[in-house]
């Protein structure tokens, strides 16, 4: 049993750190929740992978371009419940691989922090409004304790 690879598109069980939170002095995650990941950069000589998740959640977005909304069969897919959710790529969490906010379920192992894989077009989706919100600034990365 080991934690999955890293891979753009891995869905995973993360308690993320809102930006909010981390500007209101936290350094934890308030709850686990989805989160996918738009970025695995490779370890430097060998070291563990950099990697960047953007959380999912079922608020919607206050502006239409900062998330994605899932299908239902992704969510399906993935075994996530059925209400509506939206992948938000106004802001995300860099760690690096395993990182010690990344869960798995109760008497599993490690393996069960993964959902499954976004579809690449929905992937695609996501990758590129994040993309752009950081070119534009209105994208921001929180980083995470190692």
């Amino acid at each position: 049993m080991s934690w999955p690879e890293p891979e753009p598109g891995l869905v995973v069980r993360y308690a993320y750190l809102w930006r909010r939170e981390q500007e209101a002095g936290r350094e934890e995650g308030t709850k686990e929740r989805p989160c996918a990941v738009v970025l695995a950069l490779a370890g430097e000589d060998g070291g563990r992978p950099r990697v960047v998740v953007v959380p999912i959640t079922h608020s919607p977005p206050r502006a239409p371009q900062e998330a994605v909304e899932l299908p239902p069969a992704t969510k399906r897919r993935l075994g996530l419940d059925e209400e509506r959710s939206w992948v938000v790529v106004s802001e995300a969490n860099r760690f690096l691989w395993p990182g010690p906010d990344l869960r798995f379920l109760p008497g599993q192992g490690p393996e069960s922090a993964a959902y499954g894989v976004l579809p690449p077009d929905v992937f695609r989706a996501v990758r590129d409004r994040f993309l752009a919100g950081l070119r534009a600034r209105r994208a921001a990365v929180v980083p995470r304790t190692e």
